[in-house]
C-alpha cells in the first residue's frame, strides 16, 4: 500500500485517466474528489459490504417469510385443499356359495 500525505487542493494521479483531488480536511476526516472514466466503478467499501450482507440475508429467507410478505401484499393465494386421506381399502367379503337344494 502506498501511503501519501497531501494537502487540500493537491492531486494524486492513477494511471492516465484517474485523478483524486484532496478537497478539504475536517477534524478526523477528509473530503476527496475522484475523476475517472464512466466505466470505472467507484464504491465505498462499507456501503458495498452492507448491501452484500443484506442480499445474503434476503436470499436466506424461509418460506414463512415469503408467505407473510405475499399475504401483506394480498398476493397469497390459498392452496387448494387436497381431499382428506382415505383409510386403506377394506377387502370386500368373499361371495357366498349358492345354497344347494
Amino acid at each position: 500500500m502506498l501511503v501519501l500525505t497531501r494537502k487540500a487542493g493537491e492531486r494524486i494521479l492513477i494511471g492516465d485517466d484517474i485523478v483524486i483531488t484532496i478537497l478539504d480536511s475536517r477534524g478526523d476526516g477528509i473530503r476527496i474528489g475522484i475523476d475517472a472514466p464512466r466505466g470505472v466503478k467507484i464504491q465505498r467499501e462499507e456501503v458495498l459490504r452492507a448491501v452484500t450482507e443484506a442480499n445474503l440475508a434476503a436470499a436466506q429467507a424461509d418460506e414463512a417469510d415469503e408467505d407473510r410478505i405475499k399475504a401483506a401484499l394480498g398476493l397469497l393465494l390459498t392452496a387448494p385443499q387436497s381431499p382428506a386421506p382415505q383409510s386403506p381399502a377394506q377387502p370386500s367379503p368373499a361371495p357366498e356359495a349358492p345354497a344347494e337344494a
